[in-house]
Formats: C-alpha cells, structure tokens, sequence
C-alpha cells in the first residue's frame, strides 16, 4: 500500500515526451490508500476513447459503476476504486471515438488470467530480493571479455508433471521449475538461461511471440512473486537470466492492444506501416512518444524491477526494414525514399542507451538476419548499440555443412571457414536456437548424416567446433543430449532417451566441453579481437580437417584445436603448431582426458609452421591441446 496515486503533470510531461521510465509505477492497477480507504487506483492511456470506465469482480462487470476521469492532455483516464483488491480479474469498457464498445485488458497489468480468460488480474508485485551480491557482481560483467553459454528454455516444455485434475497441463510452478533448472544448468556448466514466452500470451503454439500482456510474468507458471522467486533463485546459483522480448510486433486479438480505443493507438493506423501480412501482426508505431515509451518502461520493468540480467531483441530485422517481408504497394518509403525504418532505428538506439547506461553488466542481445551494419556499433558512431548480436550466418553455413554426407564437405569446406572473414564485425553469439529444431528442421541429431552412431560423433564434432570458435554460445534445450524428434511446445523433452548410452554418452561430452569453455579464458576473453584466432589450416579441404589456435590475454594456456569431419582415420595426420614447446592433449572425441598426454613440438615443416608433431586422428576425431 502506498500513498495516493495519481497521475500528475510531471507525468503527463514525461510520458508526452517518450522519457517516463517507470511509466508501470503510475500506469496499471495499483493497490493504494485513498483517505482511509484501501483500494486500487486504475490509469489507462486511451486518448481517443469518448470514456473509459473499469470493470471487474469488484463491481460484477457493470460497465457504469467506475467511469475514469481524463486527465490533461496526453489522454490518461485515472479512478480509484475502493474495496478493490490484490486477485481481482478486471478490464477496460472503452467507448471508442466512432461509439464502438470495447473490453481491453490492460497493456500495463502486471498479471494476467489463466488462458483462455482474456482479463488482467490485480497483482501486488512486491518482493523481498536476496540477490544484492549478484547485482553487485554483475556491474563488473562485461559480455565482451567474459564467458557466456546461454541454455536456450521453453519453461512449459522443458519438463512436464503428469496430469492432474489441479494441473491439467502439468506445467511447473516458476519456483519448481527455478530449483529443477538451475540444478541441472549448474551441474552442465551453462552460465546462462534464456527464457522463451514468459511475457503473457494467449496462444501456447506462438511460443510467447504474440504478447498480449507486455508487463505480466505468463500465468501458466504462477504469480509475480513466483517469478521473481524463480529469477532470485536461478541468481543465488549464479546463473544469469535473459528474457526473449518482443517489440516487433503484437497480435490483433480483440483484448489486446490492436485498435486500443477505436482508433490505431499501438500501431500506425496506415496498414502498410502497421501490418505484417505474413504475419497477420500490428507493427508498432514507433514514432508516437507514448508507444516508444511504453515499450522502453517495459525493457527496464523486466531489468530494474524483475532483476533479469537481458533481453533478446526478437525480430529486429523486422523492425530495421519498412519492406520486410512485403511485396511492392505493401509498405511506404521514408523520407529519403528508401527502406530504412528511422523510428526504429531511433528506438534501439535510445532503448540500448537507457538500459545499458542505468544497468551496469546487463545485455541486450540481436536477433538480426541481415548484415545491417554496427548492430553493436555505439549509437554515438552511428551503431545501433546492442551488446551482441545472434550470427546467422554462422548458423546456416554451419548446419548445411553439418548436413552433407561427409563425402561432399571437402566441396563446402569454406561454408566453416567463411565466418571468420567478418568474425570481427559485431559481437556476436553462436546460436543453435529453437527455431533450428522445430516442425520439419528435424533435431540436431537427424540433421546429422549416417547411421546412429554417426550422428552422434558428427554431432560430438560439430559442437566442439562450435565451442572452440569465437563468439558466445546458445544451446536450445534437448540438443545437448542428442533429442530425436523435433521440439514440440505441447510435450516435454524426450528425458527418457538418456537411459541410453549414446544420449547419455553425448550429454556428458557437452557436459565437459561447457566446463572446459569455462574454464579457459583463451576460448572467450579474445572473442572479439583479430590477436585471439589463428588458423593452423584452414585449407584442408581434401581431407575436411579444420585446425586452429585460440589465445588468451596472458599468453599462457592457449589452446590448439583439430577437427575431423569424415568418418576415414588419419593414422598419419601431422598437425603444424606455432612454437616448439609441448602440447598437452586435454580432451578427444571421448572426453576429457584423466591425465593429459603431452606431445611434443618437432623441427618438421607442417602447414607452413616450421614445428609440428604426429596425431593421429580417429573417424570424426578432435583434439583439444593446452599449451
């Protein structure tokens, strides 16, 4: 309970101008005293709405019982309500500005219905935080310098509990899900977990991208002091947490944000601006103060009042091009003529500035497709000022050579090599996500070619290739024990496979290679400078074996890296290096090994280095050597 609510002139400033920060602390439903009376206070931004009044369990849904009142001229209407309460489920009845009437859920509610019920619920957010020593560590993250291999989560389908008539979904509580997930992130060695779909949503086949409820922790799993519970929980265990967010795009369902008071509020009412006809989405519009407002309060929302640790920006190609993904006559030019969305682009640049600037050691992470210059540029030298961005590129020459009967790779043998000719050019993270291993992608198992058994050692091979290459690294959940079939958010994880020795086998090798990536700074502290990589040989194709050197800061416990991607043993491969000293083989195609065998460097010329020594290498064998 707090004092009296209102909204001030101070706010109605702030709010005008795109820079009211907290705007969830004024806007929203928030349980206050008015004189003696306990209560709620509703405010709602409607500025074309004719009225607006606020319904719910409080007054039996009766459209007249609490008109709101307009205050200044921004178009907030404001009401407290006595006797409201914490639990109550409420929406907005709108008169629109043509008299048509509409039942909103509030876009500032901090909980939501359980789906398919459509209100907002009154919440008290309040928390006690047991973090500060994380928060206080985290100010000295630097994502540039430091490891970071993110466990990419779809809580509702990561682990399920049988059925219940309680629990007819079986989904976990935030807070059981916190405890199961973070012992097992821990034990793999993830440092992070991104979590998909948690802002609400009303379709669970969207996967969270469709959010209704900006503001709300979804239901599914509980309250929002169950999902703080869970992100407290996760940091207690020193495990950081990035949300998926999503402010590309949002839904038309008729309590949503779509057509908010009979007139485009969210959206640009022109919908060659404000559709996405793949999609069938509203696309913001990002030039109203407001609009940019309510969606740089609500990145902070998750980041100051959550103690989430950062975003991944969904879609920001989307976003970045007014053409995106329409045809001619289905989008207008900017003012200069060409494709470039400036509001967006605005938008990133002031919402990385404001998150980043007030959150030392948080991130802010792109998923952009396209090779949009300095996407971690510092928006002062005209970048848009994420911390990281998603390498697509990567990802789709990566998995097409993972792909190809071994037999074709020595022609393809540049799609592993390609990425180091602009490696330098953002920051980037290696990604293995969600939407790799969805309907008809096939798992990353059976993308891999050959039997079984092969598949599992190409697999074992290509996830040592990834781990040693520059950039951070994400894992979707289930690729890290070899899961068959393609993820489904209707079902849990395939946990049962790992009564087989080959999954169990599998996870255990990324187990160690997680650990291993953790343990040495010459595999992250130089991701993003020239001086951390050198090929050994990045031209032996014939025979599709990569070998290369990551170097650390200090010097000292470098690492030297062979991959071999057919199935043919290489009794006689001879691997140059680049001095003559020993080189400790720590781990193979088996796993780490318990004591280190040592090889050591020979005055015989091998891939133009004047040393080199023997290792002979096995079907789809790798070597990982400290020196």
């Amino acid at each position: 309970m707090g004092k009296k609510l209102e909204f001030t002139d101070l706010d109605q400033y702030l709010f005008g101008q795109g820079t009211h920060y907290d705007i969830y602390k004024k806007l929203g439903a928030h349980p206050t005293t008015s004189g003696r009376k306990k209560g709620v206070y509703f405010a709602v931004w409607a500025p074309n709405a004719q009225s607006v009044s606020v319904i719910g369990d409080f007054n039996n849904w009766d459209n007249e019982a609490n008109p709101m009142v307009k205050t200044g001229s921004v178009g907030v209407f404001e009401v407290f309500v006595p006797g409201a309460k914490v639990g109550d489920l409420y929406k907005y009845y709108i008169v629109g500005m043509h008299g048509e009437q509409l039942y909103k859920a509030d876009p500032y509610a901090f909980q939501s219905e359980m789906r398919p019920g459509t209100a907002s619920r009154v919440a008290d957010i309040s928390y006690k935080w047991n973090d500060d020593q994380w928060l206080e560590n985290r100010r000295d993250f630097d994502e540039k310098v430091s490891a970071m291999s993110i466990y990419e989560v779809h809580p509702g389908s990561w682990k399920k509990h049988t059925s219940t008539d309680e629990n007819k979904e079986g989904f976990y509580n935030y807070r059981e899900f916190a405890r199961e997930l973070a012992k097992y992130v821990k034990e793999m060695g993830y440092t992070h977990v991104e979590l998909m779909g948690i802002a609400e949503h009303p379709f669970d086949g969207s996967w969270g991208y469709q959010v209704t409820g900006y503001y709300a922790p979804t239901s599914r799993y509980g309250t929002p002091q169950d999902f703080k519970y869970m992100v407290d929980y996760l940091h207690k265990h020193k495990i950081g947490v990035i949300l998926d967010w999503v402010p590309a795009h949002f839904p038309k369902d008729a309590h949503g944000l779509a057509n908010f008071d009979g007139t485009a509020v969210y959206e640009h009412q022109d919908p060659r601006q404000g559709e996405h006809p793949d999609w069938g989405t509203k696309i913001y519009n990002y030039g109203r103060p407001e609009v940019k407002n309510f969606l740089i309060a609500n990145a902070l929302y998750w980041i100051e009042e959550c103690h989430v640790d950062g975003l991944r920006v969904d879609a920001v190609a989307s976003m970045l091009y007014l053409d995106y993904g329409k045809q001619d006559g289905q989008w207008v030019a900017n003012k200069y003529g060409d494709n470039k969305n400036l509001e967006a682009i605005e938008l990133f640049r002031h919402l990385n500035s404001v998150v980043l600037g007030r959150n030392k050691g948080t991130v802010m992470i792109a998923e952009e497709s396209t090779a949009w210059p300095m996407v971690t540029g510092k928006a002062e030298d005209g970048g848009l000022g994420f911390s990281l961005k998603w390498n697509m590129g990567w990802m789709n020459d990566f998995l097409e050579y993972m792909k190809l009967d071994p037999y074709f790779r020595k022609y393809n043998h540049n799609k592993m090599t390609f990425s180091m000719m602009y490696a330098y050019s953002e920051k980037f993270v290696l990604v293995l996500s969600h939407d790799e291993v969805v309907h008809l992608k096939c798992s990353m198992l059976n993308k891999m070619p050959g039997y079984l058994d092969d598949k599992f050692k190409n697999l074992k091979a290509a996830y040592t290739f990834m781990m040693a290459h520059p950039g951070k690294k994400l894992l979707f959940m289930g690729q890290e024990f070899g899961q068959l079939r393609e993820w489904s958010e209707e079902r849990e994880l395939d946990w049962y496979l790992l009564g087989e020795d080959n999954h169990k086998d599998l996870q255990s090798y990324v187990k160690q290679l997680l650990h291993l990536y953790k343990k040495y700074p010459a595999l992250y502290a130089m991701d993003n400078t020239p001086e951390g990589f050198e090929w050994i040989n990045a031209d032996d194709g014939d025979r599709s074996i990569f070998s290369f050197v990551r170097k650390s800061p200090t010097k000292r416990n470098n690492i030297l890296v062979v991959c071999n991607f057919t199935p043919v043993e290489r009794t006689d491969y001879r691997v140059g290096v680049p001095k003559k000293k020993q080189y400790r083989l720590i781990m193979n195609e088996k796993g780490m090994l318990d004591k280190p065998v040592a090889y050591k460097a020979e005055k015989q010329e091998c891939d133009n280095r004047d040393f080199s020594f023997e290792y002979p290498l096995a079907p789809y064998g790798v070597g990982i050597f400290l020196y």
